[in-house]
């Protein structure tokens, strides 16, 4: 069996060092804030090339806890893309707003910056982009078209932790970037977290009091904030994690690029990378009409696979009462029909990736 996913290979990878964290924050008494949430926020801050990180409860809180401190609220409107995980919108629901779908472009399953414009009213407020699978989006063209209408821009960063854009590391391009901590991410926690990365010293203050009751100063609250606060524990197990990144985003690359040339004249389609882009391939997801067939086959074969996301956004019960029609936004409904997410992760072994390579080969000659 080759799983699409081992969370529990990292711990053993790293078991003294995350051991070690766990007990120090145990034995701390020190359960809330503190130094080991400070630690991890300087550091993952610098990591990003970002002047500032705000730790929060998990990656949906900082979305919207960042669009908060953007006041985004009821009448606004914010554009996000029409095929992501439902989190992107719901962030944007939680403040009262109107999340505003733009189709991919359907190479890079990124917001086409060609039809951000088109979207465009006055009462639009922020741009929300998503780096999904874990490739950059188009943020100079999405940063153009932000400044021109006066805009602010907010990353979806949650799938590409490590990721460059034109050699830069994703973190400070727009006015700030939301990160989730999911157990499943490259960097994952070993439960819930999150954090804004940002230079806007005013937006993360303004963050620091939303995470924490609306409060500076215990028992003053300025404003009717949350609590959504990252956990100590998860921040030290963070903060372990940080130093292996790279080396584990490195391996995901090797297993990106092998998938890439091993599958580059099968009738699927396989992801396409800008070459300004420096994905850290969260994900590796291919497209194939007879999806379903080709999933259930590879788990016959003992292949584990995932459909990262079968259903869009709009087409959501939850989303109903925004009345878009099945056709509405035909790129991704296409793209959420046919897509099919391969193993992907720091625990494989070349010879895993070289086995997925070659069932998929089979059952897709098979099928054609």
């Amino acid at each position: 069996m080759i799983p699409f996913l081992d969370l529990k290979a990292p711990y053993l990878e790293l078991k003294e060092e995350l051991d070690d964290a766990i007990a120090r924050v145990v034995s701390s008494g020190w359960f809330i804030g503190g130094p080991e949430v400070d630690a991890f926020e300087a550091d993952y801050a610098t990591y990003c090339g970002a002047t500032h990180a705000v730790g929060v409860a998990n990656g949906l809180d900082a979305l919207h806890l960042a669009l908060r401190a953007m006041d985004v609220g009821p009448g606004d409107e914010v554009i996000v893309p029409s095929n992501t995980y439902i989190a992107t919108w719901l962030a944007v629901s939680q403040c009262g707003a109107t999340p505003v779908p733009v189709e991919p472009d359907a190479r890079t399953y990124n917001m086409d910056a060609s039809l951000i414009e088109a979207a465009i009213t006055p009462r639009t407020k922020v741009i929300l982009p998503v780096h999904l699978y874990g490739q950059p989006a188009d943020m100079d063209s999405i940063l153009t078209i932000a400044h021109k209408h006066g805009l602010k821009v907010l990353e979806d960063g949650a799938q590409a932790h490590g990721a460059k854009y034109k050699g830069k590391p994703l973190g400070a391009h727009g006015d700030a970037v939301a990160w989730s901590f999911y157990p499943g991410k490259n960097l994952g926690a070993m439960g819930d977290g999150g954090v804004v990365t940002t230079n806007d010293a005013q937006l993360a203050n303004r963050i620091r009091v939303l995470r924490n009751y609306g409060s500076r100063v215990k028992y003053v609250n300025e404003v009717q904030g949350y609590n959504s606060r990252l956990d100590p524990l998860q921040a030290a197990i963070l903060s372990v994690k940080l130093k292996h990144l790279d080396g584990w985003n490195t391996r995901r690359r090797v297993f990106g690029t092998r998938y890439q040339q091993g599958l580059a004249d099968c009738k699927l389609t396989i992801p396409f990378v800008p070459n300004w882009a420096e994905p850290v391939w969260h994900l590796y997801v291919v497209q194939h009409p007879q999806r379903d067939t080709l999933q259930k086959q590879l788990s016959d074969a003992g292949i584990g696979t995932m459909i990262h996301y079968p259903i869009p956004p709009h087409l959501q019960q939850a989303y109903a009462g925004l009345l878009h029609a099945q056709g509405s936004f035909p790129i991704s409904e296409q793209i959420h029909k046919n897509l099919l997410s391969l193993p992907m992760g720091p625990a494989m072994r070349l010879e895993d990736v070289d086995m997925v390579i070659g069932a998929v080969r089979v059952i897709v000659s098979a099928l054609s």
